[in-house]
């Protein structure tokens, strides 16, 4: 049986919105419980810090993206069912049509630039992605190697230094295991918004190129 030209589109915007909101519910009761207060303050080299503003940026750039992608969904969507022969605002899949008219025989090339327009930004987001969790090692390093110099230079034990000396290297232990932690959970809640979008951009070219295979097919 045909499909049908109209089909369901996945809410990427709205899932992000949704997501959005689960994030900032989770920051503001951690924030209640005192936990970002206790996460910049166990760190003295505000890595921790460098990685939640990273986290946030690529965040606020995954609903621009996740935008655009939908409105490209829509504008291709409408074409389809309305058979346009041009879109009333710049369509990627518009110009991989036209590019498929002009040179029916080399399908390559345009479905390249079609692939590029949907994908070539995300594998700098996914280098981002992967940049917060080497942040998170680079502090587990520095925060064991703190750790190491403290020991090192303790020549002996005072009892009435014990205090201060376990707060020497409890400090440099909660930099390893803070930024770990931290890197981690940003590397896994970016990594997936960026699989929705990757997702979403692979069903935006598949459906563009179905519609190409038919306008090839007709001329």
């Amino acid at each position: 049986m045909p499909s049908s030209p109209h089909r369901k589109i996945e809410p990427i915007l709205f899932e992000w919105f949704t997501l959005i909101g689960m994030f900032l519910f989770a920051a503001w009761l951690l924030g209640l419980k005192g936990v970002w207060q206790l996460l910049l303050q166990s760190d003295p080299t505000g890595i921790t810090f460098v990685i939640i503003v990273i986290f946030c940026v690529a965040t606020i750039w995954c609903g621009m993206r996740s935008r655009e992608l939908d409105r490209q969904r829509e504008s291709l969507e409408h074409q389809i069912a309305n058979s346009a022969s041009a879109p009333a605002e710049y369509c990627w899949s518009h110009a991989y049509w036209e590019a498929l008219r002009s040179n029916p025989r080399d399908s390559g090339a345009p479905m390249d630039l079609l692939t590029e327009k949907t994908h070539g930004c995300h594998s700098t987001a996914w280098w981002v992605n992967g940049l917060q969790l080497k942040l998170g090692l680079l502090g587990k390093v520095i925060g064991f190697s703190m750790l190491a110099m403290q020991i090192g230079h303790m020549q002996s034990f005072d009892q009435s230094q014990a205090q201060e000396m376990l707060r020497d290297l409890t400090t440099g232990l909660g930099v390893a295991l803070l930024t770990t932690m931290v890197g981690l959970v940003a590397n896994i809640l970016l990594g997936l918004q960026l699989t929705r979008l990757d997702r979403f951009a692979d069903d935006l070219v598949s459906r563009a190129q179905t519609q190409g295979l038919k306008i090839k097919a007709s001329e």
